[in-house]
């Protein structure tokens, strides 16, 4: 059988000169070289090995970069790396981090938007086509949207306005009948209404909202998908190309279980397994495991507990089995996680008793709705902020560690920070069974930790610190995961002769008052938070002893957009260690 050097392919022109004979060879190609670096990197599998066929259509037709295209959601574009100038970061392991997962423009011309999220690229593309109308240009616009990105609100909002445009605007929904899970919506019965009928039905979600439709049954068919983007391109007027493509095509593992190959670490190809597992007898459970255990021996005495998740079952602990078990009890409202606060507003309302979970980086999506549909009406919800930390995600359009200055600042709303897994279950434990107002618990990110001899109140909608180690001259307050590291820092000092003060202060929206006077006459007093020093907790402190003659220095995060950092590093960059800390404590006593 013939091949193709991977390693000649430059640009996109690069396979416009192939007869199209050859660009099924050039698929089966780029599927190897995918499945060879996703085993032994990791990644996201399913969702790429799903859009090879359909990324090269795209390039085969369109003429980019001068046409444009806006992936959604771009953790579908590394076949797209792959023929645009960026093969080598998939065929030479020394280089296979010399890309992002996702599209950035700072690494080619070809990626428009640093875009991670989901649901956005059709208003995005929206944006470039009515600057090409205004400005006299020519050339197509093409938002290609997938992986149940299209229950996400700002996707409506983008269809909505992309059908007024009257000119040159095409959207390609990719329809591998999954999310990162199943999909959720009723969005989804007719996408499934459409592929049952080879997109006849008359009930049509898109030339309801004025689109021009075209359907294409086998969406990982280059031939098929050559025809129809030839048939749209440098057409006069909104339409969407609806493809049906197979999640995981090519790895028969990834294709038979599509949601556990979204994304992947390294693992075996052959069986799936998984190369990195886990040593002997070592505690595995996550702060999700605990959550979703819990949950379900909960539901079995409280009728009314509902636990919520935007997308991301897995996020909260609930793999196919644990939603099984707990059956109407749990809701996947879809990519949508407006949706997810708001109900929950709804649910609490209605004496029910909602828990919602969400990764730190997507629940920004929802501020209002913690605004105003949450803290503004106090309704007694409670939600679970997961990835929360500099130890979580580290790619700039993931990052976990904006929350606490996001969530702690709006009136009303009760953001606790637990140091370890019994202070989170009894904070848990207290929200779930309590009417007085909204609560977020940000979970501690890295390993879970576990301290028996944790001092746990009955209640927590007062600001009460916990004075962990009492002291002179010296306080460390250290939030959430940051209290051993403070304690660390403080079992140091001690052996120099200083005897440090340590607080757990459990939350970070009120400052306990009480507590902190107690400081007044200190040399010093350090906070410690896993964020951004901007509008966090540290702030709050220093403004409070702001006339007071006690030194306050915070230590935190700085207000940026960090790009697949090095956790350890970037901790000891902000003076975060236990050593730092110590050593910054002792150099301001006062001598």
């Amino acid at each position: 059988m013939e091949t193709i050097d991977l390693n000649k392919i430059n640009s996109p022109e690069d396979i416009r000169k192939m007869d199209t004979g050859k660009l099924g060879t050039l698929a089966s190609e780029l599927r190897k070289t995918l499945i060879e670096k996703l085993s032994a990197h990791g990644g996201h599998c399913g969702p790429n090995l799903g859009m090879v066929e359909a990324i090269i259509a795209l390039h085969y037709v369109f003429d980019t970069p001068k046409d444009k295209i806006v992936f959604d959601v771009s953790h579908q574009t590394y076949p797209h790396k792959m023929i645009t100038g960026r093969i080598r970061a998939f065929t030479d392991p020394l280089h296979y981090d010399d890309v992002t997962g996702y599209t950035n423009p700072s690494e080619s011309e070809y990626d428009l938007f640093s875009l991670g999220h989901t649901s956005s690229a059709i208003t995005l593309a929206s944006g470039l086509a009515k600057a090409r109308d205004l400005t006299g240009g020519k050339e197509n616009v093409v938002a290609v949207i997938g992986d149940g990105s299209l229950s996400g609100g700002v996707a409506f909002e983008g269809l909505d306005y992309g059908a007024t445009l009257g000119t040159n605007f095409i959207v390609v929904v990719n329809d591998n009948d999954m999310s990162i899970a199943e999909n959720h919506g009723g969005i989804y019965d007719n996408l499934r209404l459409l592929r049952e009928t080879n997109g006849t039905a008359a009930d049509n979600l898109f030339r309801a909202f004025g689109y021009e439709y075209i359907y294409v049954p086998y969406g990982n068919d280059i031939a098929s998908l050559i025809k129809a983007f030839r048939e749209v391109k440098d057409s006069n007027r909104p339409v969407v190309v609806h493809i049906n493509t197979m999640k995981g095509m090519g790895l028969p593992v990834a294709e038979s279980h599509k949601e556990q190959f979204h994304y992947t670490a390294p693992f075996d190809p052959a069986t799936g397994a998984p190369l990195c597992g886990s040593p002997a007898g070592v505690d595995t459970d996550t702060y999700a495991d605990l959550f979703a255990k819990d949950f379900l021996e909960q539901i079995k005495t409280n009728p009314g507990l509902v636990a919520i998740t935007a997308g991301t079952p897995g996020v909260i602990g609930f793999g196919p089995d644990r939603r099984q078990q707990a059956g109407s009890n749990f809701v996947d409202v879809g990519i949508a996680e407006q949706q997810a606060v708001a109900m929950a507003s709804g649910l609490a309302k209605g004496g029910a008793s909602p828990v919602v979970g969400l990764a730190s980086t997507f629940l920004q999506r929802a501020y209002d709705q913690f605004s105003q549909d949450i803290a503004l009406n106090h309704q007694p919800a409670t939600f679970l902020v997961f990835y929360g930390s500099m130890f979580g995600m580290n790619d700039e359009t993931h990052l976990g560690f904006f929350d606490l200055g996001l969530l702690s600042n709006i009136p009303g709303l009760l953001v606790l920070t637990p140091s370890c897994k019994e202070e989170f279950m009894s904070m848990l434990r207290w929200s779930e069974n309590q009417r007085k107002t909204p609560v977020v618990i940000r979970i501690p990110g890295g390993n879970v930790l576990s301290n028996p001899e944790i001092t746990l109140p009955e209640d927590y909608s007062e600001a009460g610190y916990e004075i962990v180690r009492s002291g002179s001259r010296v306080a460390l307050i250290g939030v959430g995961g940051f209290l051993p590291i403070v304690t660390k820092a403080a079992d140091m000092l001690a052996a120099d002769g200083v005897e440090a003060t340590v607080i757990n202060p459990r939350q970070v929206s009120t400052l306990d008052t009480a507590t902190l006077d107690t400081l007044r006459g200190y040399d010093v007093v350090i906070t410690a938070e896993d964020g951004i020093l901007d509008g966090g907790y540290g702030q709050k402190v220093a403004s409070y002893f702001g006339n007071d003659p006690v030194k306050v220095i915070n230590l935190g995060l700085p207000k940026q957009f960090l790009n697949r950092y090095n956790a350890k590093e970037l901790q000891h960059s902000c003076g975060m260690t236990p050593e730092q800390i110590a050593a910054t404590a002792f150099d301001n006593i006062k001598k």
